[in-house]
């Protein structure tokens, strides 16, 4: 009965949810209204929203509960527990995702993979269309870069406590999503969260070869949290950095994280780079890292909900920012300096054809590199990153 209970009360926080906020504050916030659900419930419940949004944009012409049931069934390996809502027209569980998914085509003619993300004719060219849609099933796993000098004393700690983990590389490790980290290491000075996808960006970075007395001015020009920045210091060592958003909040939180992680010495504002950098106090830069905001459509495995409420008309405002941005901070990087675009989206107006801007527009600059960072068959995000030298 607690199982039909998760369900009914997922149900109606599915009718009552209108994207309007991302689906993780909603749940808080219910939480937080109704102390009933204990820390398991609220386990089982969120379970159950989130899967119900993986479904994306298939099979709207279910009702919820029908839907909710598609969803439980195809994004859990093993569902023992779920076994109580299902009558005998279901097929046993396998572990197998493609036998489910041959079993749900079979149940519900009007499914299709290629519902689940509908905008096929948007995507960057070299997306597997069938492993990019299925991957949207499945929950990403949570990823760790390891910071300088700090893997052996990162492992004994995972180790000593048994936490289980994948080791990818000497500075990557994959953990399950529910992991329980924050007492065990030292975020941000051992390790620092990142996904798989957002730590290659690395290897852009190791591509820059510019050098100047005393330091190398940096300038991560949409900084956000400032994970980035952390990659850039730890890649590139002797930077003098500077980080900018349009959000003081962001900032704040942004130096907080410096703090944990040994960042001292940086420079930090305010703006608005949609309009202009002209609070800017260095006048170039040799480095501009710009992970420009969009639509972050290769993240929507980890926040399905907003795959769910997408419309398609927000991708010619995301590439219009874009450009906006780009323009604006192009125009204070320095002679030989480096340009890094990258972007979490799968979308080709937010990448591909952003590559073609900065060609038509800055003729000055030579693309280095561009590389669409596919993480959806390693269980992570997919993100975009092209570097520009100006010659």
């Amino acid at each position: 009965m607690r199982f039909q209970s998760y369900f009914n009360t997922s149900v109606s926080l599915i009718k009552m949810f209108d994207g309007s906020v991302p689906l993780v504050h909603f749940l808080k916030q219910y939480f937080s209204q109704h102390k009933k659900h204990g820390s398991k419930d609220r386990k089982f419940i969120i379970q159950l929203c989130y899967c119900f949004y993986r479904l994306g944009h298939s099979l709207k012409d279910l009702t919820i509960e029908e839907r909710l049931k598609a969803s439980i069934y195809l994004s859990n390996n093993d569902a023992e527990e779920w076994k109580i809502l299902f009558d005998d027209t279901w097929d046993e569980w396998d572990i197998d995702l493609t036998k489910r998914i041959n079993f749900i085509q079979k149940k519900y003619p009007s499914f299709s993979l290629q519902n689940i993300f509908p905008w096929n004719e948007e995507l960057s060219e070299t997306i597997d269309l069938r492993s990019f849609a299925v991957s949207h099933l499945i929950q990403p796993d949570l990823f760790l870069r390891i910071r300088p000098n700090k893997e052996k004393a990162t492992i004994e700690k995972l180790q000593s406590n048994k936490v289980s983990y994948k080791q990818l590389s000497s500075t990557c490790l994959s953990l399950l999503n529910s992991s329980k980290i924050d007492l065990i290491l030292n975020i941000d000075d051992d390790v620092v969260v990142q996904d798989y996808s957002s730590q290659r960006v690395a290897s852009f970075l190791q591509l820059i070869t510019y050098k100047v007395q005393p330091t190398t001015q940096l300038w991560d020009c949409c900084a956000a949290s400032g994970g980035k920045s952390i990659l850039a210091k730890d890649v590139l060592g002797n930077i003098e950095l500077t980080v900018s958003d349009i959000r003081s909040s962001v900032l704040q939180n942004l130096k907080h994280r410096f703090e944990k992680s040994g960042i001292k010495k940086y420079q930090s504002f305010v703006s608005d780079l949609t309009k202009s950098a002209s609070n800017i106090q260095h006048p170039t830069f040799n480095i501009i890292l710009c992970d420009a905001p969009c639509s972050g459509s290769g993240t929507w495995s980890r926040t399905p909900e907003q795959l769910f409420f997408f419309k398609e008309e927000k991708l010619n405002e995301y590439a219009a920012l874009q450009k906006k941005i780009i323009s604006n901070t192009i125009s204070h990087l320095a002679k030989e300096g480096y340009f890094l675009y990258i972007t979490c989206s799968v979308f080709k107006k937010e990448n591909e054809e952003a590559v073609d801007f900065i060609h038509q527009q800055f003729p000055s600059l030579q693309l280095i590199k561009k590389e669409l960072l596919k993480g959806y068959e390693m269980k992570a995000d997919t993100m975009f990153a092209a570097l520009f030298k100006k010659i």
